[in-house]
């Protein structure tokens, strides 16, 4: 296979793995002020995604290193043009992360929701802003002759844009419950399932209506392929939540992010970055490395994505286990960031 070739497919393996396994932590994390009515709700969600989100993290890592090296003209144009919205993206997973480390940090109610708040944000900002990018990248954006994007901040919030965004944020919403319902047991279990079938109703209208624009106004035929692959897939996820088959929900909502990834990649080829004059698009030719760096980076990826896999694959093997409010001990740390009040200015004995 022409190198070109393969390392889009394998930058779109890449985004794959983020967005469905990110996905569902997102989805955790925007649900905590909905399924998290007490402090012990709130901390059993966190566990459920505690020893995975920070993994399924380096899947981003991974597709932006490997688009700043395989296709250093798509990452320097994406990167700038797409500046400010990515920019937002990055403070919210500094934020949902700091959050997360140290939320338990120190056991007093402000502290704790104050961290929350950063992960409810952290979760909801990325979920939105990564379907407005994906989507302009299908639309297509203004670039001049040397490939520079020219049509500021505001021409990215485009209806088409913002509808991506929906669907992402619903599709996540989806997964998150969906995961919930599949790794915790007892009241939380009943509640993510409930709240899991209003949001897979919810995802197939929205995903249903922007695939079909998409595929009419930007896409080509084969990804109609794609398409129906998500529509059943989501229609599954209906079917399946409703008998509380969780473990075949989560797996259907994943293929539904499978599918909706091949679209945004299927109908950018040959283009990495479509213009709306395509004399001025990147193309898989015109913005790749040298044939030498190309191959390099491919036996790198043959020895270390195997690894990766191997590894996040046991990790969620020895995670596997449903957890319940009853699991959750008693919160240890310290009790305020600042001495009680009374302490305060005595002597220490």
């Amino acid at each position: 296979m022409d190198l070109q070739i393969l390392w889009f497919v394998l930058i779109a393996v890449l985004w794959t793995g983020y967005l469905v396994l990110e996905g569902f932590d997102f989805g955790v994390g925007m649900l905590l002020p909905v399924l998290g009515r007490t402090d012990k709700d709130r901390r059993l969600m966190i566990n459920t995604i505690g020893p995975l989100w920070d993994g399924n993290e380096v899947w981003l890592l991974t597709a932006g290193g490997a688009t700043f090296a395989a296709f250093p003209e798509w990452y320097a144009t994406m990167f700038s043009g797409f500046y400010v919205p990515l920019f937002i993206i990055l403070i919210s997973l500094i934020l949902r992360g700091i959050s997360f480390e140290y939320r338990s940090k120190i056991n007093d109610p402000t502290w704790q929701r104050r961290c929350d708040q950063g992960i409810i944000i952290g979760s909801w900002l990325p979920s939105i802003l990564w379907g407005v990018a994906f989507a302009n990248l299908v639309r297509g954006v203004e670039l001049d002759a040397s490939h520079e994007y020219i049509g500021g901040f505001w021409a990215l919030l485009n209806p088409f844009a913002l509808l991506g965004g929906v669907v992402t944020l619903l599709l996540f919403l989806l997964h998150g419950s969906v995961f919930l319902a599949l790794k915790t047991d007892g009241d939380m279990r009943v509640r993510a399932n409930r709240l899991a079938g209003y949001f897979s109703v919810a995802s197939v209208v929205a995903a249903g209506a922007w695939a079909v624009w998409a595929q009419l106004a930007y896409s080509v035929t084969w990804t109609w392929a794609a398409v129906a692959v998500a529509a059943l897939a989501l229609v599954g996820v209906v079917i399946t939540n409703a008998k509380g088959r969780e473990g075949w929900a989560f797996v259907l909502s994943g293929v539904a992010i499978i599918a909706a990834v091949v679209l945004i990649f299927g109908s950018m080829y040959p283009d990495v970055m479509p213009a709306f004059d395509p004399a001025n698009s990147l193309n898989i030719r015109n913005a790749s490395s040298t044939q030498y760096t190309l191959t390099v980076m491919s036996w790198v990826a043959l020895f270390l994505v195997p690894l990766v896999l191997v590894y996040q694959g046991w990790t969620f093997w020895v995670f596997r286990k449903r957890l319940a409010t009853h699991h959750i001990p008693e919160p240890i740390g310290l009790a305020s960031l600042t001495p009680p009040r009374e302490t305060v200015g005595k002597p220490s004995a």
